[in-house]
């Protein structure tokens, strides 16, 4: 039987929407089975804590378990490397954080390139790093520092969690903006670092507000000034390094990533329920206790953020070509 040729083009558009309707029926009914969250980091730390935080939010607002898994190594490598390897489906996301974006360039030979293979879904917040000097260190601004340094080149170090670190990368960024001549010491996690900064081996250090701020409180501590474009709520007193050396940011931020591939209906169900969550009272509470920046927005927004941190990273860790210990 022949079909009139209007009845063979109603069937014809109607097929090809299948496969639409399918995606979008398949993103409502999602999830429906539990969902891995990939941490690429040590239990117990920041990225741990953020991970279940979102993880516990979306499993009560989405009706399935979020189950938060530890893959630390490598610097957050080998956990993103098994979140890229896994199917775009939506139910093996990852924690990203600002260790993707300084590792893509820091790394020779990944097997994986952050940019290309995970698909950004979310946004979350940001935390300030804060540059802060023994009490013996006779500088109480930035500038007072700078030229304290520069009177004394060589002979002021600089403590660090290891090469590649948020506090190393911060450091760099800060000697290359300001010319000055400083030793970088560095140690295998920012506790040791920070223990030998208490006892005055090392000078000066770029660590998290969240693992310094007791130390800053009880006068163990000066804090010259935090890292990032604007003051930072947990200490609000204490200027930006930006307000001395214009252009200076740097910070340490978390969001969601998930396989490249993924039904961007997923993604967007996906961004729509965190960035509620941040709008959340109990949430954002929560996340203030650290004294956090929270970034809702759309997964396109999140997508230049890492575009953005990847190159500026790249671009300081190429010309001074650090590499990883």
């Amino acid at each position: 039987m022949k079909l009139p040729r209007r009845n063979f083009l109603n069937l014809a558009a109607g097929a090809a929407a299948l496969p639409a309707l399918s995606r979008i029926a398949w993103a409502q009914a999602y999830p429906t089975r539990p969902v891995r969250l990939i941490a690429p980091f040590a239990a117990g730390g920041g990225a741990d804590i953020v991970a279940r935080l979102i993880g516990q939010w979306l499993s009560e607002r989405l009706g399935q378990p979020f189950v938060i898994e530890n893959r630390p190594g490598a610097a957050g490598n080998i956990g993103t490397e098994a979140v890229v390897r896994s199917a775009p489906d939506g139910y093996t996301l990852l924690l990203a954080a600002s260790p993707n974006a300084i590792n893509a360039s820091l790394y020779d030979k990944l097997s994986f390139d952050f940019i290309r293979d995970i698909a950004p879904v979310a946004s979350i917040m940001r935390v300030a790093n804060v540059m802060v000097v023994h009490p013996a260190v006779p500088a109480t601004t930035v500038s007072e520092f700078i030229t304290h340094a520069k009177a004394n080149a060589g002979k002021v170090s600089m403590a660090s969690g290891g090469n590649g670190s948020t506090s190393h990368i911060s450091g760099e960024l800060f000697k290359m903006m300001t010319a000055v001549s400083i030793v970088h010491v560095p140690y295998r996690g920012n506790g040791r670092a920070l223990t030998d900064l208490l006892g005055g081996q090392v000078q000066v250090m770029f660590p998290s507000v969240t693992s310094s701020f007791e130390y800053i409180r009880s006068g163990k501590v000066r804090a010259l000034g935090v890292t990032t474009a604007t003051r930072s709520p947990g200490l609000p007193d204490i200027p930006t390094v930006a307000e001395f050396l214009p252009g200076y940011e740097s910070s340490f931020w978390y969001g969601i990533g998930a396989p490249k591939n993924t039904p961007v209906e997923i993604a967007d169900k996906l961004n729509k329920e965190i960035n509620a969550g941040l709008a959340d009272p109990k949430m954002k509470a929560r996340l203030a206790e650290w004294g956090t920046t929270l970034l809702a927005g759309s997964p396109a927004e999140f997508g230049k953020l890492l575009a953005d941190e990847t190159e500026k990273w790249g671009n300081v860790i190429r010309a001074l070509n650090i590499k990883a210990e």
